[in-house]
């Protein structure tokens, strides 16, 4: 069984950054011959071939198991629950195992939205697929992209393409988010105290090399879990705290500037000033006149 949609983008559609070119849906049973019949030329493509695409596509897998191929990755197996994104210029092939079949969305997209987050690193060829399970929010968004391809409305292009950008936002997310779950919860269990711990001490000359010490573990180790835990590295959490507290002690006491540059542990009034405008657009001395 298979239902597919091929798009059509005029200029203006193209300026937008995203259009879309395909999108479908099909469920290969055990045993059943693959590929199906009934795609557009250019999309079809021979097992032992393979084939080239001149745009993105994206597809999941809510059921089934396969194998993919490309340029980039000589064999992979794709399990249930999984996403896989295909380069243009990229050659691939994939197909799912004869005796578990799948089912599977896709939906084929191109422009330079895209091409710049590839630039940028977020995505790349040699990492295709993403493990992100069963999501029913991820099926619900292929079908909606479907729908309004199906209705042709007016922007539609655009409907679409944000559906294209919230797909890969997820994928992007809940894989990562899976890594993390995944882990010791030793690990998530150490970064939630050490956040509280920073947190509960803005107003000491706690330092990170301390907290490190208190949990346990090297100061290396424990920089490069807390960035990719949080986002941000221990010593940048701790002072964009402390300039958050700043900005409340400004706005609700009559403290000095020195005082409170001196009671969050800055340097000196002068560096916390500095790191204050860098912050927030503001020296502190603005917004205390505000």
């Amino acid at each position: 069984m298979q239902t597919s949609k091929y798009m059509l983008a005029n200029e203006r559609d193209l300026k937008w950054g995203l259009s879309v070119t395909t999108i479908g849906y099909e469920e290969i049973a055990p045993g059943d011959p693959y590929p199906t019949k009934g795609h557009a030329d250019g999309y079809y493509f021979d097992l032992s071939k393979g084939r080239t695409l001149n745009e993105y596509q994206l597809l999941y897998n809510p059921e089934g198991e396969g194998i993919f191929h490309s340029a980039s990755i000589r064999e992979a197996r794709l399990r249930e629950g999984d996403m896989f994104l295909l380069f243009p210029g990229e050659w691939h092939s994939y197909h799912p195992l004869n005796n578990r079949g799948w089912k599977s969305y896709w939906i084929g997209f191109k422009g330079h939205n895209m091409d710049e987050r590839v630039k940028a690193g977020f995505l790349s060829p040699q990492k295709p697929i993403y493990h992100i399970g069963f999501s029913d929010s991820i099926v619900r968004l292929y079908k909606q992209a479907y729908q309004a391809a199906q209705e042709e409305a007016a922007y539609s292009q655009q409907l679409m393409a944000g559906i294209v950008n919230h797909l890969i936002g997820m994928m992007y997310s809940l894989e990562r988010n899976n890594e993390l779950l995944s882990r010791s919860q030793a690990h998530v269990n150490m970064i939630n105290k050490a956040c509280l711990r920073i947190r509960e001490s803005l107003e000491s000359s706690l330092t990170i090399q301390q907290v490190a010490e208190e949990l346990g573990v090297s100061y290396s180790n424990f920089r490069k879990l807390f960035k990719e835990y949080t986002g941000f590295s221990p010593a940048v959490y701790q002072q964009d705290l402390r300039l958050q507290r700043a900005k409340e002690l400004l706005s609700t006491t009559d403290m000095s500037i020195k005082e409170i540059a001196y009671q969050l542990n800055f340097e000196s009034p002068d560096y916390f000033s500095a790191k204050f405008k860098i912050k927030t657009g503001r020296r502190p001395s603005e917004l205390r006149n505000q």
